[in-house]
């Protein structure tokens, strides 16, 4: 039998549209901004906050966001996310150009644009199922995740080009732009759920909210053991990723263009582990096994004195990366209730995500006072630690909901 295509519905295709668009603009600005702090500061700590400040908040905003799409409209809250992001992204380009752009103004915006994404974020995970139903959702899933890396593939390369002739500006400018197409294709789809709604919730309504994401995400043995893996991969994973940029253009000798080649290799990797898992038949367990067996190739970064070498090895990666969040995001949108996604993907989100916080700040730290490389051999040696006792594990292992 034949399985419907995810693009067969109007509302998706709208949404699709809209997100596609916005991920040319997201993927200059996750180019541009990590370069305008190293050139303001030439810090990796600096980076190491940049990143934690973005990722930490993502994961505690996600409880609200969660939240908020499973009581309000989510189709006007996405919206009006998305007018707030294009509102801050367009302040960084003009103090950019205006002068009086800073550090502080700088982690400030972040805090809040990432609060805006995660709360975002909780939007999309349950609207997905919403409108394509449950058996469609990992395809969906694929689809976006596979066309976010798609377009980070080509479009870091270039920002960082346009970065070394032109600076931040450009790129900044067309990330807030590219939001507007998102908010046009959110105000001409039909309804993005929930069913019924409930006003926006009181302070006690939120934390009981969360308390339900929790309680549902320890009750299941499985979900422990992955969202551990998951927490303790970011911990490690943000330690190395804070020094690429130092390893890159101090360690190897590179240029803002190097710096964009292999975050565009980043992208092309996850494509391809997105797409792959998107196309095989075996069960969430296998899937997990063969993705976190795939992270061994951390350690070949701690001797390569190449760029080339380096963007092939992260390319390679970021295939395990690619495959497992496709993989996880799928799994967990089949065995959570539709009425409580927004809030399981929440709490998994903060738990996970809370690993990148002295991650990064740790990478900083050990890139600044002992050399990126160093900072990437610990991240190497984590990795293998956390695979090793990943895949011992029976329980994921004969995971197959």
């Amino acid at each position: 039998m034949t399985r419907e295509s995810i693009f067969s519905s109007r509302d998706f295709r709208l949404f699709y549209f809209g997100q596609a668009t916005s991920y040319i603009g997201d993927g200059l600005r996750t180019i541009a901004l990590p370069l305008l702090v190293f050139k303001l500061t030439g810090s990796a700590l600096s980076l190491g906050l940049t990143f934690s400040l973005e990722w930490f908040s993502f994961g505690v905003f996600s409880l609200v966001g969660g939240s908020l799409a499973d009581r309000l409209n989510r189709k006007r809250l996405m919206i009006w996310c998305d007018v707030v992001r294009s509102s801050i992204i367009l302040g960084f380009a003009l103090g950019y150009r205006s002068g009086w752009l800073t550090i502080p103004i700088l982690y400030c915006g972040i805090v809040l644009h990432t609060a805006c994404g995660a709360i975002f974020n909780g939007g999309q995970a349950s609207s997905i199922p919403y409108v394509l139903g449950k058996a469609r959702a990992t395809r969906a899933v694929a689809a976006l995740i596979g066309t976010e890396s798609a377009v980070n593939t080509a479009v870091p390369p270039i920002g960082g080009a346009i970065f070394g002739l032109a600076g931040p500006f450009p790129a900044l400018l067309v990330n807030a732009v590219t939001y507007i197409a998102s908010i046009f294709s959110l105000s001409v789809i039909r309804d993005l759920g929930p069913e019924t709604t409930s006003g926006f919730p009181r302070a006690h309504h939120v934390a009981s909210d969360i308390a339900v994401g929790f309680r549902f995400l320890f009750a299941d043995k499985a979900m422990r053991i992955v969202t551990f893996a998951s927490f303790m991969a970011n911990f490690f994973g943000s330690l190395g990723f804070t020094a690429y940029v130092p390893f890159i253009k101090r360690d190897l000798g590179g240029n803002d263009l190097s710096v964009g080649i292999v975050f565009g290799a980043l992208g092309a990797g996850t494509v391809l582990g997105a797409y792959l898992v998107s196309r095989v038949h075996t069960t969430f367990g296998t899937n997990m096994v063969i993705g976190y067996l795939w992270s061994f190739l951390q350690l070949g970064l701690i001797w390569t004195h190449s760029v080339t070498v380096a963007a092939i090895i992260l390319g390679l990666l970021s295939i395990a990366a690619g495959w497992n969040v496709s993989a996880t995001l799928g799994w967990r949108m089949r065995i959570i209730p539709e009425e409580t996604v927004g809030r399981v993907f929440g709490a998994a989100r903060l738990l996970v995500l809370c690993g990148t916080l002295p991650g990064a700040l740790l990478g900083g730290v050990l890139a600044d006072a002992y050399g990126a490389r160093t900072a990437i051999a610990v991240c190497g040696i984590g990795i293998s630690l956390v695979i090793v006792w990943l895949v011992s594990s029976r329980t994921v292992r004969e995971e197959s909901r």
